[in-house]
């Protein structure tokens, strides 16, 4: 036997090239498949050969942590490389975990898995930074905590109306649907870029937008005024079985990865002093999730909800079905 294959057949958890194309092409969660796929068969070179740590319990759990990271910067950053991993990229991936739900100790264990097959790489771009390094950089990085929150990540009304009438004002006037779509229904990106003009119809016939979201869990979400508008809007651009936002010769990441450079390229652009975010933390596509999730609370408060019940409801409009998870987007 050769000494490639011994080594495979000794670490039978790395997936095959085979294994992560059927996942490619059944997992709605990856959008940009062909950046992770990427990602995924370099994890797979160093993980055939990397050593130091339990190779039956450490290395299967680490690789699978890093298959998720991996997602993670292939659909937000198009990155097609493991060696041009930055502090950014770790930043807003724990932001994004912390926003799932996932404790510290998980999260703890993503970064470990990060930097260990990090440091397996020759000639990495940049050197990583402890955790420590990074929360006196980064003021949204936070782990110390027992329960991640207390950081208000919302942007003002001003901030958002600037924001999308500059995306108005672009070459792609299709970004400001998307991110009123994401404020005023609270969906995560890549949900409202996956939408069709089908389930655009089928809210405007029914009242409640319909989303497929993470691990497939289905949701229906009371549509909001503006969104009838914005819906309508979207269904003029596209005929019917297409997708409102991914023309045909485009790719769903490649879209999502134009909003988020948007974001990015104009969000100091329309700073309102009177912000409550911590100094650091910036407008993402995500602030406008937290904003939408603070307005439906006290919605629901001012309907005679008590907190716990509030929050429940909340945390099932955005897709978590989890109470502990609003605190999060409340900053509590």
């Amino acid at each position: 036997m050769k000494e490639g294959m011994f080594v495979i057949g000794n670490r039978g958890w790395i997936k095959t090239e085979r294994e992560i194309r059927i996942t490619i092409s059944t997992n709605e969660d990856v959008c940009n498949k062909g950046a992770y796929l990427n990602l995924m068969l370099q994890l797979n070179k160093i993980a055939r050969h990397a050593k130091g740590v339990s190779v039956n319990k450490t290395l299967p759990q680490y690789y699978n942590h890093m298959d998720l990271f991996c997602r993670f910067v292939a659909d937000n950053y198009n990155l097609k490389t493991l060696a041009n991993i930055q502090n950014k990229h770790l930043v807003n991936y724990v932001t994004e975990r912390q926003s799932e739900g996932k404790s510290a100790s998980t999260i703890k264990n993503d970064l470990a898995a990060i930097r260990y097959f990090h440091d397996q790489i020759p000639n990495p771009r940049s050197q990583l930074s402890s955790n420590q390094i990074l929360s006196e950089n980064y003021n949204e990085f936070h782990l110390e905590r027992r329960r991640f929150g207390g950081v208000d990540r919302r942007p003002t009304e001003l901030e958002y109306q600037a924001l999308v009438t500059l995306a108005q004002q672009s070459n792609s006037s299709s970004l400001a649907l998307i991110i009123m779509l994401c404020r005023e229904q609270g969906l995560r990106v890549h949900e409202a870029v996956r939408l069709s003009r089908v389930d655009a119809e089928k809210a405007l016939r029914e009242g409640f937008l319909t989303v497929k979201g993470k691990g497939g869990l289905i949701r229906q979400i009371p549509l909001q005024t503006q969104s009838f508008s914005v819906l309508q809007d979207a269904m003029q651009r596209v005929n019917r079985g297409e997708k409102l936002f991914v023309l045909q010769d485009q790719k769903a990441h490649q879209v999502i990865q134009r909003v988020q450079d948007f974001i990015r390229n104009n969000r100091q652009k329309v700073l309102d002093p009177l912000n409550t975010r911590p100094k650091g933390v910036e407008i993402t596509m995500h602030s406008f999730r937290h904003a939408y999730a603070k307005e439906q609370y006290e919605l629901f408060i001012e309907k005679g909800y008590t907190e716990g019940d509030a929050r429940l409801a909340v945390s099932k409009l955005i897709g978590h079905n989890r109470e502990d998870v609003t605190r999060i987007y409340l900053a509590e």
